[in-house]
Protein backbone atom coordinates (compact mmCIF):
# COMPACT_ATOMS: atom_id res chain seq x y z
CA UNK A 1 0.00 0.00 0.00
CA UNK A 2 1.42 3.37 -1.03
CA UNK A 3 0.78 6.33 1.24
CA UNK A 4 1.04 10.00 0.35
CA UNK A 5 0.64 12.83 2.85
CA UNK A 6 0.82 13.21 6.63
CA UNK A 7 -0.92 10.85 9.06
CA UNK A 8 -0.42 8.85 12.24
CA UNK A 9 1.43 5.79 10.96
CA UNK A 10 0.38 3.82 14.06
CA UNK A 11 -3.27 4.26 13.04
CA UNK A 12 -3.32 3.91 9.29
CA UNK A 13 -5.89 2.45 6.91
CA UNK A 14 -5.06 -1.12 7.91
CA UNK A 15 -6.28 -0.49 11.48
CA UNK A 16 -9.78 -0.11 10.05
CA UNK A 17 -9.43 -3.35 8.13
CA UNK A 18 -8.52 -2.17 4.65
CA UNK A 19 -6.38 -4.61 2.69
CA UNK A 20 -4.88 -4.45 -0.79
CA UNK A 21 -5.37 -0.74 -1.35
CA UNK A 22 -3.27 0.72 -4.14
CA UNK A 23 -2.76 4.16 -2.59
CA UNK A 24 -4.07 6.24 0.30
CA UNK A 25 -3.77 10.02 -0.01
CA UNK A 26 -3.70 11.40 3.53
CA UNK A 27 -4.94 14.87 4.52
CA UNK A 28 -4.24 16.54 1.19
CA UNK A 29 -4.96 20.26 1.03
CA UNK A 30 -7.02 22.06 -1.59
CA UNK A 31 -4.41 22.54 -4.34
CA UNK A 32 -3.42 18.87 -4.46
CA UNK A 33 -7.03 17.72 -4.27
CA UNK A 34 -7.84 20.01 -7.21
CA UNK A 35 -5.08 18.37 -9.22
CA UNK A 36 -6.21 14.86 -8.36
CA UNK A 37 -9.88 15.56 -9.03
CA UNK A 38 -9.31 17.31 -12.35
CA UNK A 39 -6.84 14.64 -13.52
CA UNK A 40 -9.44 11.94 -12.82
CA UNK A 41 -12.16 13.81 -14.71
CA UNK A 42 -14.32 14.09 -11.58
CA UNK A 43 -14.82 17.83 -11.84
CA UNK A 44 -14.25 21.01 -13.82
CA UNK A 45 -12.78 24.41 -13.02
CA UNK A 46 -14.89 27.55 -13.06
CA UNK A 47 -13.54 30.83 -14.41
CA UNK A 48 -13.30 32.20 -10.87
CA UNK A 49 -11.49 29.15 -9.50
CA UNK A 50 -14.15 27.02 -7.83
CA UNK A 51 -14.15 23.25 -8.34
CA UNK A 52 -17.42 22.22 -10.01
CA UNK A 53 -18.71 18.65 -9.65
CA UNK A 54 -21.95 16.87 -10.47
CA UNK A 55 -23.49 14.35 -8.07
CA UNK A 56 -25.30 12.31 -10.72
CA UNK A 57 -28.76 10.93 -10.03
CA UNK A 58 -28.56 11.85 -6.34
CA UNK A 59 -28.82 15.64 -6.14
CA UNK A 60 -29.87 15.52 -2.49
CA UNK A 61 -29.84 13.23 0.52
CA UNK A 62 -31.51 9.80 0.41
CA UNK A 63 -33.27 9.60 3.80
CA UNK A 64 -35.18 6.43 2.90
CA UNK A 65 -31.87 4.65 2.35
CA UNK A 66 -30.45 5.56 5.77
CA UNK A 67 -30.20 2.76 8.35
CA UNK A 68 -29.13 2.41 11.98
CA UNK A 69 -27.76 -0.82 13.42
CA UNK A 70 -30.15 -2.11 16.06
CA UNK A 71 -28.15 -3.65 18.88
CA UNK A 72 -27.88 -3.56 22.68
CA UNK A 73 -26.83 0.11 22.65
CA UNK A 74 -29.52 1.40 20.32
CA UNK A 75 -32.47 -0.92 20.95
CA UNK A 76 -33.97 1.20 23.76
CA UNK A 77 -32.39 4.57 22.91
CA UNK A 78 -33.10 5.16 19.21
CA UNK A 79 -36.40 6.61 17.97
CA UNK A 80 -37.32 3.70 15.70
CA UNK A 81 -40.43 5.40 14.31
CA UNK A 82 -38.02 7.75 12.56
CA UNK A 83 -35.02 5.48 11.96
CA UNK A 84 -34.90 2.34 9.81
CA UNK A 85 -33.16 -0.58 11.49
CA UNK A 86 -30.39 -2.79 10.14
CA UNK A 87 -29.27 -5.96 11.89
CA UNK A 88 -25.69 -6.28 13.14
CA UNK A 89 -25.28 -9.26 10.83
CA UNK A 90 -26.32 -7.27 7.74
CA UNK A 91 -23.99 -4.44 8.72
CA UNK A 92 -21.09 -6.85 9.18
CA UNK A 93 -21.70 -8.20 5.67
CA UNK A 94 -21.96 -4.69 4.28
CA UNK A 95 -18.70 -3.66 5.95
CA UNK A 96 -16.88 -6.71 4.61
CA UNK A 97 -18.17 -5.98 1.11
CA UNK A 98 -17.13 -2.32 1.38
CA UNK A 99 -13.60 -3.35 2.30
CA UNK A 100 -13.50 -5.92 -0.50
CA UNK A 101 -14.75 -3.29 -2.97
CA UNK A 102 -11.76 -1.05 -2.20
CA UNK A 103 -9.08 -3.62 -3.01
CA UNK A 104 -6.78 -2.27 -5.70
CA UNK A 105 -8.34 1.20 -5.43
CA UNK A 106 -6.98 4.57 -4.42
CA UNK A 107 -8.64 6.27 -1.45
CA UNK A 108 -8.44 9.75 0.02
CA UNK A 109 -8.45 10.16 3.79
CA UNK A 110 -9.08 13.23 5.93
CA UNK A 111 -8.57 13.39 9.70
CA UNK A 112 -10.99 16.00 11.03
CA UNK A 113 -12.99 17.18 14.03
CA UNK A 114 -16.72 17.47 14.44
CA UNK A 115 -17.23 20.13 17.13
CA UNK A 116 -15.37 23.35 17.96
CA UNK A 117 -15.52 22.67 21.71
CA UNK A 118 -12.72 20.21 22.60
CA UNK A 119 -14.83 18.86 25.47
CA UNK A 120 -17.58 17.72 23.11
CA UNK A 121 -16.00 17.12 19.71
CA UNK A 122 -15.53 13.85 17.84
CA UNK A 123 -12.47 12.88 15.83
CA UNK A 124 -13.89 11.81 12.47
CA UNK A 125 -11.74 10.06 9.87
CA UNK A 126 -13.31 10.13 6.40
CA UNK A 127 -12.25 7.80 3.56
CA UNK A 128 -13.53 8.70 0.08
CA UNK A 129 -12.93 7.33 -3.40
CA UNK A 130 -13.47 10.75 -5.00
CA UNK A 131 -10.90 13.50 -4.58
CA UNK A 132 -13.53 16.22 -4.66
CA UNK A 133 -15.40 14.48 -1.83
CA UNK A 134 -12.21 14.71 0.20
CA UNK A 135 -12.03 18.45 -0.45
CA UNK A 136 -15.73 18.82 0.38
CA UNK A 137 -15.47 17.19 3.79
CA UNK A 138 -12.18 18.99 4.49
CA UNK A 139 -14.05 22.25 3.85
CA UNK A 140 -17.07 21.31 5.93
CA UNK A 141 -15.53 19.84 9.08
CA UNK A 142 -12.88 21.34 11.36
CA UNK A 143 -9.29 20.90 10.23
CA UNK A 144 -6.73 20.03 12.95
CA UNK A 145 -3.49 21.97 13.12
CA UNK A 146 -0.68 20.30 11.18
CA UNK A 147 1.14 19.37 14.39
CA UNK A 148 -1.94 17.47 15.63
CA UNK A 149 -2.00 15.05 12.69
CA UNK A 150 0.92 12.90 13.88
CA UNK A 151 -0.95 11.94 17.06
CA UNK A 152 -4.45 11.78 15.60
CA UNK A 153 -6.45 8.68 16.59
CA UNK A 154 -9.96 8.55 15.06
CA UNK A 155 -13.05 7.97 17.18
CA UNK A 156 -15.45 7.44 14.27
CA UNK A 157 -14.85 6.42 10.67
CA UNK A 158 -16.83 7.25 7.55
CA UNK A 159 -16.30 5.35 4.30
CA UNK A 160 -17.88 6.93 1.21
CA UNK A 161 -17.91 4.80 -1.96
CA UNK A 162 -20.29 6.10 -4.64
CA UNK A 163 -19.31 3.23 -6.97
CA UNK A 164 -20.47 0.61 -4.46
CA UNK A 165 -23.90 -0.86 -5.21
CA UNK A 166 -25.71 -2.37 -2.26
CA UNK A 167 -27.75 -5.58 -2.54
CA UNK A 168 -31.01 -5.25 -0.54
CA UNK A 169 -31.29 -9.00 0.01
CA UNK A 170 -27.68 -9.37 1.11
CA UNK A 171 -27.30 -6.13 3.08
CA UNK A 172 -30.77 -5.63 4.57
CA UNK A 173 -31.33 -2.27 2.87
CA UNK A 174 -33.85 -0.82 0.41
CA UNK A 175 -31.94 -0.20 -2.83
CA UNK A 176 -28.46 0.03 -4.33
CA UNK A 177 -27.98 3.19 -2.27
CA UNK A 178 -27.16 2.79 1.42
CA UNK A 179 -26.19 5.00 4.35
CA UNK A 180 -25.62 2.76 7.37
CA UNK A 181 -24.47 3.86 10.81
CA UNK A 182 -23.29 1.63 13.63
CA UNK A 183 -23.23 3.72 16.81
CA UNK A 184 -21.55 0.97 18.81
CA UNK A 185 -18.61 0.61 16.45
CA UNK A 186 -18.75 4.28 15.40
CA UNK A 187 -18.73 3.49 11.69
CA UNK A 188 -20.71 5.05 8.84
CA UNK A 189 -20.85 3.41 5.39
CA UNK A 190 -22.14 5.41 2.42
CA UNK A 191 -22.59 3.66 -0.92
CA UNK A 192 -24.32 4.24 -4.22
CA UNK A 193 -24.61 8.03 -3.91
CA UNK A 194 -22.21 10.81 -4.91
CA UNK A 195 -24.13 13.44 -2.95
CA UNK A 196 -21.43 14.79 -0.65
CA UNK A 197 -23.85 16.13 1.95
CA UNK A 198 -24.41 12.57 3.23
CA UNK A 199 -20.96 12.70 4.86
CA UNK A 200 -21.45 15.87 6.87
CA UNK A 201 -24.93 14.85 7.96
CA UNK A 202 -23.56 11.51 9.18
CA UNK A 203 -21.30 13.36 11.60
CA UNK A 204 -24.29 15.46 12.69
CA UNK A 205 -26.36 12.31 13.25
CA UNK A 206 -23.58 10.80 15.36
CA UNK A 207 -23.33 13.93 17.54
CA UNK A 208 -27.13 13.98 17.84
CA UNK A 209 -26.87 10.53 19.40
CA UNK A 210 -24.00 11.05 21.84
CA UNK A 211 -24.33 14.66 23.03
CA UNK A 212 -27.74 14.58 24.80
CA UNK A 213 -26.32 12.09 27.30
CA UNK A 214 -23.73 14.77 28.19
CA UNK A 215 -26.36 17.46 28.73
CA UNK A 216 -25.60 19.14 25.39
CA UNK A 217 -28.34 20.10 22.91
CA UNK A 218 -27.34 19.32 19.31
CA UNK A 219 -29.16 21.71 16.97
CA UNK A 220 -29.84 22.01 13.24
CA UNK A 221 -29.27 25.75 13.21
CA UNK A 222 -27.02 28.57 12.12
CA UNK A 223 -25.58 31.00 14.67
CA UNK A 224 -23.94 34.40 14.91
CA UNK A 225 -22.84 36.74 17.68
CA UNK A 226 -22.85 40.51 18.21
CA UNK A 227 -20.16 42.74 19.63
CA UNK A 228 -21.48 42.26 23.17
CA UNK A 229 -21.29 38.43 23.01
CA UNK A 230 -25.04 38.47 22.34
CA UNK A 231 -25.21 35.25 20.36
CA UNK A 232 -28.28 34.11 18.44
CA UNK A 233 -29.27 30.80 16.91
CA UNK A 234 -31.43 30.31 13.80
CA UNK A 235 -33.37 27.07 13.47
CA UNK A 236 -34.70 26.22 10.04
CA UNK A 237 -35.03 23.59 7.36
CA UNK A 238 -33.35 23.80 3.98
CA UNK A 239 -34.38 26.89 2.03
CA UNK A 240 -35.68 28.89 5.00
CA UNK A 241 -32.70 31.23 5.17
CA UNK A 242 -30.38 29.85 7.89
CA UNK A 243 -27.25 30.48 5.87
CA UNK A 244 -28.39 33.78 4.36
CA UNK A 245 -29.64 35.41 7.54
CA UNK A 246 -26.80 34.33 9.79
CA UNK A 247 -24.28 35.83 7.33
CA UNK A 248 -24.84 39.33 8.72
CA UNK A 249 -21.99 41.79 8.03
CA UNK A 250 -22.66 43.47 11.39
CA UNK A 251 -22.34 40.25 13.40
CA UNK A 252 -19.72 37.49 13.65
CA UNK A 253 -20.75 34.22 11.99
CA UNK A 254 -20.29 31.05 14.04
CA UNK A 255 -21.66 28.66 11.44
CA UNK A 256 -24.54 28.04 9.06
CA UNK A 257 -25.95 24.61 9.86
CA UNK A 258 -25.05 22.60 12.99
CA UNK A 259 -24.28 23.66 16.57
CA UNK A 260 -24.30 22.41 20.12
CA UNK A 261 -25.44 24.21 23.27
CA UNK A 262 -23.70 23.24 26.51
CA UNK A 263 -23.58 24.83 29.96
CA UNK A 264 -20.69 26.97 28.69
CA UNK A 265 -22.44 28.35 25.59
CA UNK A 266 -22.83 27.40 21.95
CA UNK A 267 -20.29 25.93 19.55
CA UNK A 268 -20.16 25.08 15.87
CA UNK A 269 -19.93 21.44 14.82
CA UNK A 270 -18.37 22.38 11.50
CA UNK A 271 -15.55 24.35 9.93
CA UNK A 272 -17.33 25.36 6.75
CA UNK A 273 -20.60 26.37 5.10
CA UNK A 274 -22.85 24.45 2.71
CA UNK A 275 -24.96 27.13 1.09
CA UNK A 276 -27.80 26.75 -1.40
CA UNK A 277 -26.92 28.75 -4.51
CA UNK A 278 -30.05 28.75 -6.65
CA UNK A 279 -30.70 32.42 -7.56
CA UNK A 280 -27.59 33.44 -5.61
CA UNK A 281 -26.65 37.07 -6.30
CA UNK A 282 -23.99 39.53 -5.21
CA UNK A 283 -26.71 42.05 -4.33
CA UNK A 284 -28.83 39.87 -2.01
CA UNK A 285 -26.11 37.68 -0.47
CA UNK A 286 -22.72 39.34 -1.08
CA UNK A 287 -20.69 37.26 1.38
CA UNK A 288 -21.96 33.89 0.15
CA UNK A 289 -21.64 35.00 -3.47
CA UNK A 290 -18.01 36.06 -2.97
CA UNK A 291 -17.16 32.83 -1.10
CA UNK A 292 -18.65 30.79 -3.95
CA UNK A 293 -16.46 32.49 -6.53
CA UNK A 294 -12.98 31.57 -5.37
CA UNK A 295 -10.36 28.86 -5.30
CA UNK A 296 -11.00 26.21 -2.65
CA UNK A 297 -14.79 26.21 -2.94
CA UNK A 298 -16.69 23.16 -4.21
CA UNK A 299 -19.79 23.88 -6.31
CA UNK A 300 -22.30 21.06 -6.78
CA UNK A 301 -24.55 20.61 -9.82
CA UNK A 302 -23.98 24.14 -11.10
CA UNK A 303 -24.59 24.88 -14.78
CA UNK A 304 -21.49 26.44 -16.34
CA UNK A 305 -20.84 27.96 -19.75
CA UNK A 306 -18.73 25.53 -21.77
CA UNK A 307 -16.63 28.30 -23.32
CA UNK A 308 -16.26 31.02 -20.68
CA UNK A 309 -16.54 28.73 -17.63
CA UNK A 310 -18.83 31.26 -16.02
CA UNK A 311 -21.26 29.71 -13.55
CA UNK A 312 -24.98 30.41 -13.82
CA UNK A 313 -26.50 30.46 -10.35
CA UNK A 314 -29.96 31.15 -11.81
CA UNK A 315 -30.03 27.89 -13.75
CA UNK A 316 -31.72 25.06 -11.86
CA UNK A 317 -31.99 22.65 -14.78
CA UNK A 318 -29.91 20.00 -12.98
CA UNK A 319 -31.56 20.57 -9.61
CA UNK A 320 -32.93 23.37 -7.46
CA UNK A 321 -30.58 22.07 -4.76
CA UNK A 322 -27.38 23.56 -6.18
CA UNK A 323 -24.76 24.02 -3.47
CA UNK A 324 -21.53 25.76 -2.51
CA UNK A 325 -19.18 24.23 0.08
CA UNK A 326 -16.43 26.47 1.40
CA UNK A 327 -14.34 26.90 4.55
CA UNK A 328 -15.80 29.17 7.19
CA UNK A 329 -12.89 31.58 6.93
CA UNK A 330 -14.01 32.46 3.40
CA UNK A 331 -16.58 34.65 5.20
CA UNK A 332 -14.68 37.79 6.30
CA UNK A 333 -16.39 38.17 9.68
CA UNK A 334 -16.53 34.49 10.60
CA UNK A 335 -15.52 33.38 14.08
CA UNK A 336 -12.06 31.88 14.38
CA UNK A 337 -13.02 29.84 17.44
CA UNK A 338 -16.50 28.63 16.47
CA UNK A 339 -17.65 29.30 20.04
CA UNK A 340 -19.79 31.91 21.80
CA UNK A 341 -21.67 32.46 25.02
CA UNK A 342 -25.23 31.59 26.00
CA UNK A 343 -27.63 32.81 23.28
CA UNK A 344 -29.80 35.83 23.98
CA UNK A 345 -32.20 35.04 21.14
CA UNK A 346 -33.57 31.98 19.38
CA UNK A 347 -35.05 32.46 15.91
CA UNK A 348 -37.18 29.75 14.29
CA UNK A 349 -37.37 30.21 10.53
CA UNK A 350 -40.26 29.00 8.42
CA UNK A 351 -40.84 29.49 4.71
CA UNK A 352 -44.64 29.56 4.82
CA UNK A 353 -45.65 29.07 1.20
CA UNK A 354 -49.32 29.34 2.20
CA UNK A 355 -48.68 33.03 2.89
CA UNK A 356 -50.69 33.35 6.12
CA UNK A 357 -48.03 33.59 8.83
CA UNK A 358 -46.73 37.02 9.90
CA UNK A 359 -43.14 38.04 9.11
CA UNK A 360 -42.22 37.82 12.80
CA UNK A 361 -43.85 36.76 16.06
CA UNK A 362 -42.60 36.60 19.62
CA UNK A 363 -43.03 33.23 21.30
CA UNK A 364 -43.54 32.31 24.91
CA UNK A 365 -41.38 29.41 26.14
CA UNK A 366 -44.35 27.05 25.70
CA UNK A 367 -45.02 28.34 22.19
CA UNK A 368 -41.33 27.96 21.39
CA UNK A 369 -41.47 24.30 22.38
CA UNK A 370 -44.61 23.78 20.32
CA UNK A 371 -43.04 25.23 17.20
CA UNK A 372 -39.69 23.54 17.82
CA UNK A 373 -41.39 20.16 17.97
CA UNK A 374 -43.55 21.05 14.96
CA UNK A 375 -40.64 22.22 12.79
CA UNK A 376 -42.93 23.71 10.15
CA UNK A 377 -42.07 24.97 6.71
CA UNK A 378 -43.69 24.42 3.30
CA UNK A 379 -42.44 22.91 0.05
CA UNK A 380 -43.37 24.36 -3.32
CA UNK A 381 -43.60 23.05 -6.87
CA UNK A 382 -40.24 22.37 -8.48
CA UNK A 383 -38.28 21.57 -5.33
CA UNK A 384 -39.12 17.86 -5.44
CA UNK A 385 -39.98 15.51 -8.24
CA UNK A 386 -43.75 15.21 -8.68
CA UNK A 387 -44.60 18.18 -6.46
CA UNK A 388 -46.99 20.50 -8.28
CA UNK A 389 -48.47 22.74 -5.57
CA UNK A 390 -47.79 23.71 -1.97
CA UNK A 391 -47.27 21.08 0.71
CA UNK A 392 -46.62 21.55 4.43
CA UNK A 393 -43.47 20.00 5.83
CA UNK A 394 -43.24 19.26 9.54
CA UNK A 395 -39.71 18.17 10.42
CA UNK A 396 -39.56 17.97 14.19
CA UNK A 397 -36.75 19.92 15.88
CA UNK A 398 -36.11 21.38 12.40
CA UNK A 399 -34.07 18.29 11.60
CA UNK A 400 -36.09 15.07 11.73
CA UNK A 401 -33.86 13.05 9.33
CA UNK A 402 -30.88 13.50 11.65
CA UNK A 403 -32.51 12.61 14.99
CA UNK A 404 -31.56 9.19 16.35
CA UNK A 405 -33.33 9.91 19.66
CA UNK A 406 -36.92 10.86 20.37
CA UNK A 407 -37.60 14.57 19.73
CA UNK A 408 -38.70 15.07 23.34
CA UNK A 409 -35.12 14.47 24.51
CA UNK A 410 -33.83 17.42 22.48
CA UNK A 411 -36.87 19.57 23.24
CA UNK A 412 -36.62 19.04 27.00
CA UNK A 413 -32.95 20.00 27.04
CA UNK A 414 -33.67 23.10 24.96
CA UNK A 415 -36.63 24.06 27.15
CA UNK A 416 -34.48 23.88 30.27
CA UNK A 417 -31.80 26.11 28.75
CA UNK A 418 -34.40 28.66 27.56
CA UNK A 419 -35.97 28.83 31.01
CA UNK A 420 -32.67 29.00 32.87
CA UNK A 421 -31.24 31.80 30.74
CA UNK A 422 -34.46 33.72 29.91
CA UNK A 423 -33.86 33.53 26.18
CA UNK A 424 -36.13 35.52 23.83
CA UNK A 425 -37.73 33.31 21.15
CA UNK A 426 -39.02 34.43 17.74
CA UNK A 427 -40.80 32.82 14.80
CA UNK A 428 -39.85 34.39 11.46
CA UNK A 429 -41.65 33.73 8.17
CA UNK A 430 -39.25 33.96 5.22
CA UNK A 431 -41.89 32.52 2.90
CA UNK A 432 -44.76 34.24 1.12
CA UNK A 433 -46.97 37.25 1.73
CA UNK A 434 -49.96 38.66 -0.15
CA UNK A 435 -51.14 35.18 -1.15
CA UNK A 436 -49.74 31.70 -1.26
CA UNK A 437 -47.03 30.50 -3.62
CA UNK A 438 -48.06 31.28 -7.19
CA UNK A 439 -50.19 34.28 -6.19
CA UNK A 440 -48.28 36.20 -3.56
CA UNK A 441 -44.64 37.24 -3.43
CA UNK A 442 -41.66 36.09 -1.42
CA UNK A 443 -41.19 38.00 1.83
CA UNK A 444 -38.74 40.82 1.00
CA UNK A 445 -35.36 40.01 2.50
CA UNK A 446 -34.91 43.64 3.54
CA UNK A 447 -38.05 43.30 5.70
CA UNK A 448 -36.77 40.10 7.30
CA UNK A 449 -33.36 41.63 7.97
CA UNK A 450 -34.91 44.77 9.49
CA UNK A 451 -37.14 42.73 11.80
CA UNK A 452 -34.29 40.45 12.83
CA UNK A 453 -32.07 43.43 13.59
CA UNK A 454 -34.79 44.83 15.85
CA UNK A 455 -35.21 41.46 17.57
CA UNK A 456 -31.50 40.91 18.13
CA UNK A 457 -30.70 44.43 19.36
CA UNK A 458 -33.59 44.28 21.83
CA UNK A 459 -35.60 47.16 20.40
CA UNK A 460 -38.41 44.89 19.19
CA UNK A 461 -39.17 43.93 22.79
CA UNK A 462 -40.36 47.51 23.33
CA UNK A 463 -42.93 47.37 20.50
CA UNK A 464 -46.69 47.07 20.94
CA UNK A 465 -47.94 43.55 20.17
CA UNK A 466 -51.28 42.04 19.13
CA UNK A 467 -52.40 38.43 19.34
CA UNK A 468 -52.67 36.67 15.99
CA UNK A 469 -56.29 35.42 15.70
CA UNK A 470 -55.26 32.12 14.11
CA UNK A 471 -51.93 31.18 15.69
CA UNK A 472 -52.21 32.93 19.04
CA UNK A 473 -48.67 34.26 19.24
CA UNK A 474 -47.70 37.91 19.71
CA UNK A 475 -47.10 39.99 16.57
CA UNK A 476 -45.71 43.56 16.63
CA UNK A 477 -48.17 46.16 15.42
CA UNK A 478 -45.49 48.44 13.96
CA UNK A 479 -41.73 48.44 13.46
CA UNK A 480 -39.74 51.42 12.18
CA UNK A 481 -38.67 50.91 8.57
CA UNK A 482 -41.27 48.20 7.87
CA UNK A 483 -44.52 48.81 5.97
CA UNK A 484 -47.30 48.47 8.58
CA UNK A 485 -49.60 46.31 6.47
CA UNK A 486 -47.01 43.54 6.02
CA UNK A 487 -47.22 42.83 9.76
CA UNK A 488 -50.92 41.98 9.25
CA UNK A 489 -50.93 39.09 6.75
CA UNK A 490 -54.65 39.39 6.01
CA UNK A 491 -54.13 42.97 4.84
CA UNK A 492 -51.70 41.80 2.16
CA UNK A 493 -54.31 39.52 0.56
CA UNK A 494 -56.92 40.83 -1.86
CA UNK A 495 -59.25 37.91 -1.17
CA UNK A 496 -59.87 38.06 2.60
CA UNK A 497 -62.14 35.01 2.59
CA UNK A 498 -59.44 32.96 0.87
CA UNK A 499 -56.93 34.10 3.49
CA UNK A 500 -59.21 32.98 6.32
CA UNK A 501 -59.83 29.59 4.74
CA UNK A 502 -56.11 29.05 4.07
CA UNK A 503 -55.15 30.04 7.62
CA UNK A 504 -57.74 27.71 9.14
CA UNK A 505 -56.49 24.86 6.97
CA UNK A 506 -52.90 25.42 8.08
CA UNK A 507 -53.97 25.52 11.74
CA UNK A 508 -55.67 22.15 11.22
CA UNK A 509 -52.44 20.77 9.70
CA UNK A 510 -50.51 21.87 12.78
CA UNK A 511 -53.03 20.16 15.05
CA UNK A 512 -52.95 16.91 13.10
CA UNK A 513 -49.17 16.81 13.06
CA UNK A 514 -48.79 17.55 16.78
CA UNK A 515 -50.93 14.64 17.95
CA UNK A 516 -47.83 12.41 17.92
CA UNK A 517 -46.17 14.62 20.55
CA UNK A 518 -49.10 15.25 22.90
CA UNK A 519 -48.10 12.44 25.26
CA UNK A 520 -44.61 13.90 25.61
CA UNK A 521 -45.38 17.52 26.53
CA UNK A 522 -46.99 19.34 29.44
CA UNK A 523 -50.30 21.20 29.44
CA UNK A 524 -48.65 24.57 28.78
CA UNK A 525 -47.20 23.35 25.50
CA UNK A 526 -50.49 21.75 24.50
CA UNK A 527 -52.24 25.06 25.20
CA UNK A 528 -49.79 26.82 22.85
CA UNK A 529 -51.30 25.04 19.86
CA UNK A 530 -52.72 27.38 17.18
CA UNK A 531 -56.07 25.59 17.19
CA UNK A 532 -56.61 26.69 20.81
CA UNK A 533 -56.19 30.38 20.00
CA UNK A 534 -58.49 30.05 17.00
CA UNK A 535 -61.19 28.41 19.07
CA UNK A 536 -60.90 31.13 21.69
Amino acid sequence: MKTIGQFNAAHGAETFGFRGLKTVYWNLEAARLYEESLARGESELSRQGALCADTGTHTGRSPKDKFTVRDALTDKTVWWENNAAMSPEHFETLLADFIAHTQGKELFAQDLYGGADPAHRVKARVFTELAWHSLFIRNLLIRPAVEEIAGYVPEMTIVDLPSFKADPARHGCRSETVIAIDFTRKIVLIGGSAYAGEMKKSVFTYLNFVLPTKGVVPMHCSANVGSNDDSAIFFGLSGTGKTTLSADPDRTLLGDDEHGWSKDGIFNFEGGCYAKTIKLSAEAEPQIYAASQRFGTVLENIVMDEITREVDFDNGSKTENTRSAYPLDFIPNASRTGRAGIPKNIVMLTADAFGVMPPIAKLTPAEAMYHFLSGYTAKVAGTERGLTGVEPEFSTCFGSPFLPRHPSEYANLLRDFIAKHHVDCWLVNTGWTGGQYGTGRRMPIRVTRRLLTAALDGSLNRADFRRDPYFGFAVPTSVPGVEPHILYPVKTWQDKAAFSETAKNLVAMFAKNFKRFEDHVDDAVKAAAPVNSLAA
